[in-house]
């Protein structure tokens, strides 16, 4: 009698632990599912007045240069969205000069909209190959990546997949257009000419070049990846050295115009009717003269510490 209960309570417990199995299994099926479902049918979600009417901003044709900028400046913004920090900048501006610094209500109108149609040159001057720079500083990633691959018994195309899957972005956005390309049937090389239009710097160059050359002439791949990696990240190091070493100047080109500019402001609010001579006709050559001189020294001190190897 023993016997049998204890066999019973036995195939009772494997029963629960077998149906605690099936269950638990089922859940985890059943996420994956919905999961693949949300990605096949994504639900409309409810927007604003302004979300679509930034969606649709988005969407035009006119919208698209402003895009192909910001993407230059490796900027993760979409054009709705830097124009309504264009807007709130304005705004806050003109509430600045009108309310704290006293300036008169033609000025606080003119001046904010000055200020940020400099601060977008300047923006997209300095910023205009930051994204040709970061996709640069992962060209030695790529290369170790290709050349363990070529090493490895690989064809160019599946380490081009392995790159896609393991580098950030963006160079792995990059190479997950051509990648996915390559999948479709497109070429080699018509799949990294495409790329080339987007980042057209002489090392992405040489590098295009070097894969092109070594598919038709064939050679070691391995080893030219490497040789080719190892220059990539010297170039890097000595990027980095000249950078550390004109931070401090670089930074100075930006305080050193700001700064009068400021003091100015802080004097008008202090003592009322500071920069009423700066419109009088010899002011006004004053400013001019004043004005001149900010830009000059601007423009001389990033000349000096703009060294390019």
């Amino acid at each position: 009698m023993d016997i049998t209960v204890s066999i019973l309570y036995s195939l009772a417990v494997l029963s629960l632990l077998f149906c605690a199995y099936f269950f638990l299994g089922y859940r985890s099926q059943k996420k994956e599912w919905k999961q693949k479902v949300k990605q096949w049918f994504p639900e409309e979600e409810r927007k604003s007045f302004i979300s679509r009417w930034g969606d649709q901003f988005d969407k035009r044709e006119s919208s698209r240069a402003l895009r192909i900028k910001l993407q230059k400046a490796n900027l993760k913004l979409l054009p709705s969205e830097y124009l309504g920090i264009l807007v709130v900048g304005y705004l806050a501006l003109f509430v600045l000069m009108n309310s704290i610094f006293s300036m008169p209500i033609e000025l606080s109108l003119l001046l904010p909209f000055a200020l940020l149609f400099i601060s977008h040159y300047l923006l997209f001057y300095f910023r205009k190959n930051s994204y040709e720079v970061r996709f640069n500083e992962q060209l030695s990633e790529i290369c170790r990546i290709l050349g363990n691959a070529a090493r490895s018994g690989l064809t160019i195309n599946q380490g081009i997949d392995i790159v896609a899957r393991e580098v950030a972005s963006p160079a792995g956005d990059e190479f997950k257009k051509i990648a996915n390309e390559l999948k479709m049937g497109v070429t080699l090389d018509a799949a990294l000419r495409s790329a080339q239009k987007k980042n057209s710097t002489r090392d992405f160059n040489l590098f295009i070049a070097t894969l092109l050359i070594q598919k038709k002439t064939g050679g070691n791949l391995a080893l030219t990846l490497d040789t080719m990696a190892n220059t990539f990240e010297d170039r890097k190091v000595l990027n980095q050295i000249i950078k550390t070493m004109t931070s401090e100047q670089k930074y100075i080109s930006f305080i050193v115009p700001a700064l009068p500019i400021f003091l100015l402001l802080v004097m008008n609010n202090v003592i009322d009717g500071f920069i009423d001579p700066l419109w009088s006709g010899f002011g006004l050559v004053i400013l001019t003269l004043f004005l001149g001189a900010i830009i000059l020294s601007f423009i001389l001190i990033r000349k000096i510490t703009n060294i390019k190897v």
